[in-house]
């Protein structure tokens, strides 16, 4: 039996109803695990070169009603807020596990990132066809690179530029059946070799290529 790092407990946290039990059990159940996570890969990210990579675990502090139907641990270069830069995460719905780069709505270089990337298509024909594009962080349904094609992520690209409220994630899906199968060194493994291949498009968004 795999000691996994990912239990069916975890993704079971988001069944939970109402907002205050279910906290309860992100803080307890989940949070720690997001902890750790974030200490490990700021250090990862960080010998990347391109600056010192800060964690960031969600608290949904400002939610009074509805429950987190999401939860993650966000990577960025500042230790106060990451939001409106380009970051990485890992994070989890009910469904399944997530590991991506992120460039959301409060980004002020949208069109820039968005023209640089244009530029730069061959690195996503470069990645597996099972890598995902999204963009919108707030929905779990993500389109497979391969699916996508280069129209599909011209597209997003092109609302990227236009449309105030677009985002733009590139990264990994992991379904939840398939995540409590990997033990903490074969999921730390995943990871590493996620966010390994998603760092050249982060330097291209960053504007640190050649």
């Amino acid at each position: 039996m795999v000691n996994s790092y990912w239990k069916k407990d975890d993704f079971a946290v988001f069944s939970i109803e109402g907002l205050e039990k279910r906290m309860e059990a992100l803080q307890s159940i989940i949070q720690p695990k997001f902890t750790f996570l974030g200490n490990h890969f700021a250090a990862q990210l960080s010998a990347h070169g391109t600056g010192e990579f800060f964690p960031h675990v969600a608290r949904h502090a400002r939610r009074t009603v509805n429950p987190p139907r999401d939860s993650w641990v966000a990577f960025a270069p500042a230790k106060r807020g990451y939001k409106a830069l380009p970051h990485f995460q890992i994070g989890l719905w009910g469904t399944h596990l997530f590991i991506i780069l992120a460039v959301i709505y409060e980004n002020p270089d949208k069109k820039g990132i968005a023209e640089r990337l244009g530029q730069h298509s061959a690195l996503f024909t470069a990645l597996p066809d099972t890598y995902i594009v999204s963009g919108d962080h707030m929905k779990p349904e993500a389109t497979a690179i391969g699916e996508a094609g280069e129209a599909g992520l011209e597209k997003l690209l092109g609302r990227l530029q236009t449309v105030k409220k677009a985002e733009f994630l590139v990264g990994r899906h992991l379904a939840a059946q398939d995540a409590i199968q990997l033990s903490e060194k074969e999921f730390i493994a995943y990871a590493e070799e996620t966010f390994d291949s998603l760092l050249p498009i982060y330097d291209i968004i960053i504007g640190n290529h050649k």
